[in-house]
């Protein structure tokens, strides 16, 4: 498990960079709401009469007074947001970076075979955003119990699913891409996460766009419908995943015939 452990090391830095900013920034809103929680009746009615504008984050479905309700929107737009940078950033450079980076030809020297390879970055991807989430799971509960809140573990921990989930889906699809490129791929990436996040917000929007979830990673990730019903949206869950597997699939199968540039 060499090229896990390598791929560990190398990407240490950023992953306490990006966990410690996404942690640390859910744990300043929550400690905001209790100074805001008398004035929720108020932030409530205002955002239920903002039409398009509260439906595109689901403001119009979620009580502010109600800390898993202002985590919902404040706190998981921080992870879902930072959290889908985090992946695509990471996953577009996993495969692509060797040939980038001239060390493709002294990587393939050693006696690994390119599934290997592939798994073991592939796996290593998947462990950088697992102890990201982990990070930011315990900042978030340790941060609701230190001002005095009532924490819904069952809810807290469906919508930190729900990201991880969507986080490992744009993981896949980005992984999938790395291994048609050879050179700088983080717009692509970036844009890619941005654009789910667009499709989102327009599906919210619009009736007639609904059909959008099920094309964005977002889209099982409403905290409004895992808080009213305690579950993740299944069929979009389910497109999401078909999505991820076909990243995977299409890296395997690109990479283990690619012609790399040494």
């Amino acid at each position: 498990m060499y090229i896990f452990r390598n791929e560990i090391k190398v990407n240490r830095t950023p992953l306490l960079i990006w966990s410690l900013s996404i942690g640390l920034l859910i744990a300043s809103v929550i400690f905001m709401y209790p100074s805001m929680k008398d004035q929720m009746d108020d932030v409530n009615r205002m955002f239920s009469s903002m039409g398009g504008f509260s439906a595109a984050f689901g403001m119009d479905q979620l009580n502010f007074g109600e800390i898993m309700g202002f985590y919902a929107v404040e706190g998981g737009s921080i992870l879902g947001i930072g959290g889908a940078f985090f992946a695509a950033i990471t996953a577009i450079s996993s495969l692509m970076k060797e040939e980038r980076d001239r060390t493709a030809e002294f990587l393939m020297t050693h006696p690994v075979s390119r599934i290997r390879v592939i798994t073991e970055k592939l796996l290593s991807v998947i462990a950088l955003i697992t102890i990201l989430n982990l990070i930011a799971f315990a900042l978030t509960a340790g941060s609701v119990k230190l001002i005095g809140e009532e924490l819904d573990m069952k809810k807290l921990l469906l919508m930190s699913l729900a990201y991880y989930l969507m986080q490992i889906e744009i993981a896949g699809l980005c992984f999938g891409i790395s291994a048609f490129i050879a050179k700088s791929g983080l717009g692509i990436g970036i844009g890619l996460a941005a654009g789910m996040y667009m499709l989102n917000i327009i599906s919210n929007i619009s009736d007639d766009a609904k059909a959008l979830k099920y094309i964005t990673a977002f889209g099982y990730t409403d905290g409004a419908d895992i808080i009213k019903n305690e579950s993740i949206p299944t069929g979009y869950l389910i497109a999401g995943l078909v999505l991820t597997v076909a990243g995977i699939a299409a890296a395997y199968i690109k990479y283990s015939h690619k012609d790399l540039r040494s």
